[in-house]
């Protein structure tokens, strides 16, 4: 990665809309359809995500990837996995409590950088600055205000939460980010956003606890920091330059930290894919939890 001497304003919004598409970097000697499982494993020695350094340098991408059309759906409503049950008296009238008119647990710097339109908001909340441990929470915008969806478990990175991230730092960006970009090693389970499925995101090896990180990249959801908004999330280019990371996903959980991504378990991550909407315009807010109150 090229180093930039530029240092990332705080909780900046990265979505360069409309900016002319760079050059795709394609490693030389590979071939769209051609990749070996050996040619595209990522090297444990590089410096991002999953726990591994591979997702700063997932960087092996397939030369011209095979992006997903967009659905028109403007469903967006989260589901959960929880059986379906009659509600209690109790929950009953929670139920009817009215529902909040801001996102819970933000401050009003981390609010006012959400953008207007956005009606669908990923909310990832670290248990502590230094912490891997972090809950993610699906808000729809209603009229009435924010709905939250169903609450599940996640990692971040193994050092935590940085307003200022760079490569190799071993935590995961504070910030509000766009969503626009999704793949995976495996078959599209019906994501609304672009998906490219490629063998490029193959991985192997182990995480920082020893467990086995095959299948971490089955389902990707690229984070738009220091991403090029409407590429592939194994598009090497990086807007701010190398020395600002990137490579910053929400991926499967492999059952520890990571490099600087937000990992979920798989059934998660189908179910997020599946209600992640382009005409929600969709966003990511995360950090730990008293960086967010900001």
């Amino acid at each position: 990665m090229a180093s930039s001497t530029s240092r990332l304003p705080r909780r900046r919004l990265h979505a360069a809309v409309g900016k002319p598409r760079a050059t795709t970097f394609t490693p030389l000697g590979l071939s769209r359809q051609g990749m070996s499982a050996a040619a595209v494993i990522l090297s444990v020695t590089l410096t991002g995500c999953a726990g591994t350094g591979a997702e700063s340098g997932h960087g092996v991408r397939s030369p011209t990837p095979g992006r997903g059309g967009v659905s028109a759906s403007a469903s967006g409503a989260p589901s959960t996995t929880q059986a379906v049950r009659g509600p209690t008296p109790t929950e009953s009238e929670a139920s009817a409590a009215p529902v909040p008119a801001q996102l819970s647990g933000l401050g009003p710097r981390t609010l006012a950088d959400i953008p207007g339109n956005a009606r669908q908001v990923v909310l990832v909340s670290g248990r502590g600055r230094n912490s891997s441990a972090s809950q993610v929470v699906l808000y729809l915008r209603t009229g009435a205000g924010w709905e939250p969806g169903a609450t599940w478990p996640a990692h971040n990175a193994l050092r935590g939460w940085t307003d200022d991230h760079h490569a190799g730092d071993l935590r995961s960006p504070i910030g509000v980010f766009t969503l626009t970009d999704t793949g995976g090693l495996l078959a599209d389970p019906g994501s609304k956003l672009p998906y490219d499925q490629s063998r490029g995101f193959t991985i192997a090896g182990t995480g920082f606890e020893g467990e086995s990180l095959a299948g971490s990249f089955d389902y990707v959801v690229a984070i738009n920091y220091n991403h090029k908004v409407g590429t592939s999330p194994l598009d090497w280019t990086r807007p701010l330059g190398a020395d600002k990371g990137g490579g910053i996903w929400l991926h499967v959980d492999h059952g520890g930290p990571t490099h600087g991504c937000v990992s979920l378990a798989q059934e998660h991550m189908k179910q997020l894919l599946r209600t992640l909407d382009p005409d929600q315009h969709p966003v990511i807010v995360m950090g730990d939890a008293e960086s967010l109150q900001r």
